[in-house]
């Protein structure tokens, strides 16, 4: 059995995103939520919120035991990119692309590991 939780349009970039999301990938729930908070970058706090989300639904939704859970799969795919252009030198312009990024965690419990 697995519960899954997707947080979409985060406002970084899905690169940043994925060097926090691939340490807690296969890691026991209490062991990601101590990389997470000792991780001193910024978009481990909406990971974190998102793993705490996905700990919850297991528990409630589907009466899952939240200490035998593990993180299954976690990925960071691309989201929508904005758009900006900057002036540049002789009349140029230089476009800035803002990413953002959807965030996918899955957890399964240990029995089907």
């Amino acid at each position: 059995m697995e519960a899954k939780v997707v947080a979409k349009y985060l406002k970084v970039g899905p690169q940043k995103a994925r060097l926090v999301v691939n340490q807690i990938r296969g890691k026991k729930v209490g062991e990601a939520m101590k990389i997470l908070t000792l991780s001193d970058k910024a978009v481990s706090k909406e990971i974190t919120k998102a793993l705490k989300s996905v700990m919850a639904n297991a528990e409630n939704n589907h009466d899952m035991d939240v200490d035998s859970l593990f993180v299954k799969s976690a990925f960071a795919d691309g989201g929508p990119v904005m758009k900006r252009m900057r002036p540049r030198a002789q009349g140029r312009g230089f476009t800035i692309r803002k990413r953002s990024s959807h965030i996918t965690i899955v957890l399964g419990d240990d029995s089907g590991k």
